[in-house]
């Protein structure tokens, strides 16, 4: 009879798990992503990654789940490094061109995801919403902290540049909505 694993083996394999499954399904959509192919490149048994996850559903929720927290912290670490204001809401805009320019960008997770389940999946659809609500809400604050009232236009011109970044493979989309973000917080000539 094999060993117990320990609470530390099983935090391991679950974030190994998760790697994978990120990658896998970043790259190629949900569907297309078997659960032999998950079991295969994460070195984990389907009873194994079963036992974690019910579900291939509850898998791919725990990924969005655990990419939403590592990527606004992301955004958040590198917002918060400017003091002003103003700059704190460009650096938004910064910190999206330079995650446009990383090898392997496919746009938007959560987009990818929702267009493929969002219809059909309660669980998935909560999680994109959960993810651009924070996304959202954390825009709002930087933008609200300048004294004006353009959150809602800057937080389209953020999502509005991630999707258009993620068809065009274009990452000086984010300095074009950057550079709209400047007029609306009246810092750049109109």
């Amino acid at each position: 009879m094999p060993a117990a694993l320990t609470p530390e083996r099983k935090a391991t394999d679950r974030e190994a798990l998760l790697d994978v499954v990120e990658d896998l399904v970043y790259a190629h959509g949900v569907r297309a992503v078997g659960m032999d192919r998950i079991r295969e490149l994460s070195g984990l048994s389907l009873k194994q990654i079963y036992a974690m996850f019910p579900t291939k559903e509850d898998l791919v929720v725990a990924m969005l789940r655990r990419r939403d927290r590592r990527w606004l912290t992301d955004l958040t670490t590198h917002v918060e490094q400017a003091e002003d204001p103003s700059a704190r809401v460009l650096a938004v805009f910064d910190w999206l061109r330079d995650f446009f320019a990383a090898p392997g960008f496919r746009g938007c997770a959560w987009i990818n995801v929702h267009g493929e389940l969002g219809a059909e999946s309660d669980a998935i659809l909560n999680e994109v919403r959960a993810h651009k609500n924070a996304f959202r809400a954390a825009i709002t604050t930087w933008v609200d902290a300048t004294g004006t009232d353009t959150a809602e236009a800057v937080h389209l011109l953020a999502e509005g540049a991630i999707v258009t970044a993620g068809i065009s493979g274009d990452p000086e989309v984010a300095d074009r909505a950057r550079a709209a973000a400047e007029r609306l917080l009246g810092i750049a000539p109109m």
